[in-house]
């Protein structure tokens, strides 16, 4: 009996529509893939199940508590694939299968499988019925992509696999960039002239960043990152002089070498505005400039699923970064409906335990992995669903979202800016470092005869909220300000006859509070970037913003804290809650100064900042010379 892929029409469109805001839900369909395209093959990845999560689960945290005798015993690739991956009797058994079907079968990752064959072949071996489709999108011009549009019985025992990803390649992650609307722009804003560093908020390089923060001492130290690697998943290209130029520009001594570029399944094509460039080039800027002796690779993959999950299974199967940053993502629930499809029951199936058990790999093997929390406050989904036509919705990022990753949101720092509405100048004061939320602008906003969303400024801030499907982690349970998913939480359609509901978070779930930890993030006090745009060609851009600049920062200072530990730290965020348990995140100890700054200021129109840990900022914003003083007095022995 033929059963079609559970995910309405309306959903379909609008999780197609999650990356670029522009694609038409009336994509024409092409027909079936080996009638369109009879040359095509398709390549799909098999996700199977781990052996043990439980046991993972608990080796990894004692492999992060200072007590155990495991402490710091991080595990390589081969040792996690054979402690806790599918056996390989099992992965042999369900490789046969599909070889006797017609497939070609290679392990990419501990439980993962490349699968590849002519369409109509792998169509049914997983039954699946799969179709070309075109349509133009704001993201990556005239486009096809391929979906399924419905299931029967799979030609293959699949008893064993977890899920296959790969069927849809539409593009529809986005990066958390912002950059600001000409209306918003404060006096001196826009593009600018090269700089170096001591510059205002909103023109900040990373050099600013080091002395706000406090990395400047370690810098003194001789620590620069030597010997760590950086690592970047992305879904776009770059133009690498950029980020050289930005470097020599900053005077800081960047070895010509020190960049890698790793293109995972075919890459994502050249550089473009549309497809996300200016995201990885401020990635690799912020990154490498912070931590200017690491090494950096790349990991650049399409813009699907796919491509997602297989740039993360070779940056983490690899094992050559000690710390991995990803500035792309979408609402959690577009993964639970991103078509991973489950070939047995015909349905769509999440993606979210790939990202966990990938996760969880990587923090076994002490990788250190940060993700950007997102740029739309409390309400990630209405980045993608905007107000009047969807109900607003509380909700978060993907994969910031996951349990073995630490999520990065955003403040606003210290800053006077002029703005002048109708010709008539007006001053907005930010006297304390707070929560990026730009309801500060309302009065802006008044002054220019617009509301709230109209304005452009609701729900711009940095990512925040509970997580409804992924549980509440371990090392959250115990911290006050914890949060559950509140109660009427749904996606409406206002502007069908009835309202059309899409999606429901479940109330009450104690879900992942997000963020973990915070720095500055708001275009009105942000960055500039050396970009060459595809369009316009090289240019300094200054007023960057988003989530997406403070997940390279991290990752930037945690190669610097990686030289100065003589290791890797693993997953950060048991550090950072364990330095609440101390009482000393926020008052210091001895002749040290707090490692943690509390803001509590602000909020980002959900949740409001308060002292300790909120879904704001979570537990605040780094010292950075204290935040190493710290983990060696504390997690280093």
């Amino acid at each position: 009996m033929t059963k079609t892929f559970q995910i309405s029409s309306l959903a379909a469109a609008l999780l197609a529509a999650a990356s670029s805001g522009a694609m038409a839900a009336t994509a024409v369909d092409l027909g079936k893939v080996e009638q369109t395209a009879p040359a095509q093959k398709l390549t799909v990845t098999v996700a199977l199940h781990l052996r043990d999560r439980d046991a993972a689960a608990r080796y990894l945290q004692e492999v992060h508590t200072p007590a155990s005798p495991n402490y710091h015993r991080f595990l390589s690739p081969a040792e996690f694939r054979a402690r806790f991956a599918p056996t390989d009797a099992s992965v042999e058994r369900i490789s046969a299968r599909l070889q006797a079907a017609g497939l070609g079968v290679k392990r990419i990752g501990s439980s993962l499988l490349q699968v590849s064959g002519p369409a109509a072949t792998v169509q049914k071996a997983f039954g699946a019925e799969v179709h070309v489709f075109q349509n133009k999108t704001a993201v990556q011009g005239a486009s096809r992509y391929i979906a399924p549009v419905r299931a029967s019985a799979p030609a293959v025992d699949l008893s064993e696999v977890q899920a296959v990803i790969g069927l849809d390649s539409r593009p529809h992650f986005r990066p958390h960039l912002r950059q600001l609307p000409n209306h918003l722009q404060p006096a001196g804003g826009g593009s600018g002239a090269p700089v170096t560093g001591g510059n205002a908020p909103g023109q900040w390089t990373v050099t600013d960043l080091a002395r706000y923060y406090n990395i400047t001492p370690l810098y003194n130290k001789g620590i620069h990152g030597k010997g760590a690697t950086i690592g970047i998943v992305t879904l776009a290209s770059f133009t690498p002089s950029d980020a050289f130029q930005y470097w020599n520009q900053l005077g800081l001594a960047a070895d010509p070498n020190r960049l890698t570029v790793v293109d995972i399944d075919g890459g994502p094509g050249a550089p473009s505005d549309d497809g996300g460039s200016d995201e990885t080039t401020l990635d690799v800027e912020q990154s490498g400039g912070i931590a200017p002796a690491a090494k950096i690779i790349v990991y650049q993959a399409p813009n699907t699923t796919q491509g997602f999950v297989d740039a993360f299974a070779q940056a983490i199967e690899s094992n050559a970064a000690d710390t991995l940053s990803v500035s792309w993502g979408e609402w959690e629930w577009f993964d639970q409906q991103s078509q991973a499809a489950n070939p047995v029951a015909g349905k769509s199936t999440d993606v979210l335990q790939a990202y966990h058990d990938l996760f969880l790999q990587a923090a076994l093997q002490g990788q250190t992995l940060f993700a950007a929390a997102g740029d739309a406050g409390a309400y990630d989904v209405n980045r993608a669903a905007p107000l009047p036509q969807y109900g607003k919705v509380l909700s978060v990022d993907s994969p910031a979202n996951q349990q073995f990753i630490t999520a990065a949101g955003a403040t606003t720092v210290p800053a006077t800016l002029t703005f002048h509405p109708n010709g008539k100048a007006m001053q907005v004061k930010i006297s304390s470092e707070r929560t990026w939320g730009w309801d500060y602008l309302d009065g802006l906003c008044k002054a220019l005869g617009k509301d709230a969303v109209a304005c452009g400024i609701f729900p711009v801030g940095g990512g925040g909220g509970v997580s409804g499907w992924i549980s509440r982690p371990f090392y959250q349970n115990w911290v006050p300000g914890m949060q559950n998913t509140p109660a009427g939480q749904q996606l409406v359609d206002t502007s069908q006859t009835p309202p059309q509901v899409i999606a429901s978070v479940p109330a009450h779930f104690k879900g992942r509070n997000v963020p973990d930890i915070s720095m500055n993030g708001d275009p009105e006090t942000g960055y500039v970037v050396y970009y060459t745009s595809s369009k316009n060609g090289f240019s300094v851009l200054s007023n960057n913003g988003g989530t997406s600049f403070v997940a390279p920062q991290l990752a930037g200072i945690t190669a610097l804290l990686n030289q100065s530990m003589g290791g890797r730290l693993g997953l950060l965020n048991f550090s950072l809650y364990g330095l609440l348990a101390t009482g000393h995140a926020y008052h210091g100890f001895g002749r040290h100064g707090a490692p943690l700054r509390d803001v509590a200021a602000g909020g980002n129109w959900g949740y409001a900042a308060h002292r300790g840990y909120d879904q704001a900022t979570g537990v605040g914003v780094p010292d950075v010379a204290n935040l190493d003083a710290a983990l060696r007095r504390y997690f280093w022995f």
